[in-house]
C-alpha cells in the first residue's frame, strides 16, 4: 500500500497584553522551549475551537480570537527519529480572558510575558521560528477576519475535492 502524505495541521494563539505576549515554556524532544500557545487541531474541531481549547489547557487562560494572522506552512525534519513533518500553522489574535484554577498541559513548565524584543533575544530557545515570525506578523498589523474560516458540517462519501 502507498505511503498516505497529510500535514499535520496546528493552531497557535497570539496574545498581548501591555507590550508583552502570553508564552509557554515546554518540555520538547529537543529540550527546554519556549512557544505560543498552541497545539494540534483534534477531529471534529474548527480551527477557532481548537485555538481556544489550546490556549486554556496550555495557559488555563479563556480565550476569544479575533482575527487570523496567518497560515505558516513548515517542514520539519528528525534526524533522531528519522521522519519529516509538514506541519500548517494557523496563526489567531485575540483576547485572553479569565484565568482559571487548573493545571497546565502535560509538558508545560510555566507560561510567561514577553515583549517582543526579550523574545528576539533568546531565539536559540523558540521551539519554532515561526514564533517570532507570527509576533511579527501581528506587530505589523496582518489580520484576516474570521469570516474567512469555513468549517462544513457535513461530510461527503468520497471526499471533497
Amino acid at each position: 500500500m502507498p505511503h498516505i502524505w497529510k500535514p499535520s495541521v496546528t493552531v497557535a494563539a497570539i496574545i498581548e497584553r501591555d507590550g508583552k505576549f502570553l508564552l509557554i515554556e515546554e518540555e520538547t524532544s529537543e529540550g527546554i522551549r519556549l512557544n505560543q500557545p498552541a497545539g494540534h487541531l483534534d477531529p471534529l474541531e474548527t480551527l477557532a475551537q481548537a485555538v481556544v481549547r489550546e490556549v486554556l489547557e496550555e495557559t488555563a487562560h479563556d480565550f476569544t480570537p479575533q482575527a487570523l494572522v496567518g497560515v505558516y506552512m513548515s517542514r520539519y525534519t528528525s534526524k533522531r527519529r528519522g521522519t519529516d513533518v509538514t506541519y500548517l500553522r494557523f496563526t489567531f489574535c485575540g483576547e485572553a480572558g479569565k484565568e482559571h484554577d487548573q493545571p497546565l498541559d502535560e509538558g508545560i513548565i510555566r507560561t510567561l510575558w514577553m515583549t517582543r524584543d526579550e523574545m528576539a533575544a533568546c531565539q536559540e530557545r523558540h521551539r519554532s521560528p515561526l514564533m517570532l515570525q507570527c509576533v511579527d506578523d501581528y506587530l505589523a498589523g496582518r489580520r484576516m477576519p474570521l469570516a474567512m474560516l469555513h468549517t462544513h458540517a457535513s461530510v461527503f462519501e468520497g471526499g471533497l475535492t
